[in-house]
């Protein structure tokens, strides 16, 4: 009778040996997929992205009153900002509060008192006598309230001194003028005015000249803008006028 075939391993005593998949492992334990972007993902990679606004097109609109002088702050802006145009406008201190809520900063007169504005004061005007150019007024390089005893004065309707201490001098018979026509009023000889420095040169005329009035009251000049709107370009408009260089610290 035939002897029937043993398969390897039975009845040996010895184990079958065990074959091993060297590729089991990775089979088995493959390699954790990468996490699907979803929409919400998406979102968040944009809105944590770095924001492109400061290379937006815009200009940076200062207002002026009238005898400011922001012209080497101006020339710094230029070489600072180039790509943001400067844009002065002009405004009358009669409305220089209502004309800052559409502006992005003024150069204003004090006083003005408005908790919703930064206000840094910037100088201040020594106030001039304007009086006709051969008037004896002008022989002297300074005046005092008491040289213009018996002067008419010259009322303004954009006067930026307010009340003045001048107890000997006489009020016009005529209506306040605006200061050009002032000026051209006291160079005919009918009367003076009292202006800031910077207005006398602004509206100068040959016929008129002026002198500073020692015990006069000053005229300060301020930089002012609204405090929920300090934006990256008022700083460094800010910084220009303070004297802060490009790289220093704020």
């Amino acid at each position: 009778m035939a002897k029937q075939a043993r398969r390897p391993g039975r009845g040996t005593g010895k184990p079958t040996p065990v074959r091993r998949n060297k590729a089991a492992p990775a089979e088995r334990f493959p390699p954790p997929k990468p996490p699907r972007k979803t929409a919400r993902t998406e979102q968040k990679v944009v809105f944590d992205a770095p924001s492109a606004e400061s290379d937006e097109p815009r200009t940076f609109r200062l207002g002026v009153v009238p005898g400011a002088t922001p012209g080497k702050w101006i020339d710094a802006w230029k070489q600072r900002m180039p790509r943001v145009p400067l844009e002065l406008v002009p405004i009358e201190v009669a409305g220089q509060r209502t004309a800052i809520d559409d502006l992005d900063a003024a150069l204003v007169r004090l006083p003005l008192t408005d908790s919703s504005l930064h206000i840094i004061p910037l100088y201040d005007e020594v106030p001039v006598v304007v009086a006709a150019a051969d008037s004896h007024l002008m022989a002297v390089d300074e005046l005092t309230a008491t040289d213009l005893e018996g002067e008419v004065l010259i009322p303004l309707t954009d006067d930026v001194l307010g009340p003045l201490d001048l107890p000997g001098t006489r009020p016009a018979t005529f209506a306040p003028l605006p200061t050009d026509e002032a000026i051209a009023t006291a160079a005919s000889g009918v009367g003076i005015l009292i202006v800031p420095m910077s207005l006398a040169r602004m509206h100068h005329r040959k016929d008129a000249d002026h002198r500073r009035l020692v015990d006069g009251p000053l005229s300060t000049v301020a930089l002012v803008w609204p405090r929920d709107r300090t934006t990256p370009d008022v700083d460094t408009f800010v910084g220009i006028v303070r004297g802060r260089t490009a790289n220093s610290s704020r």
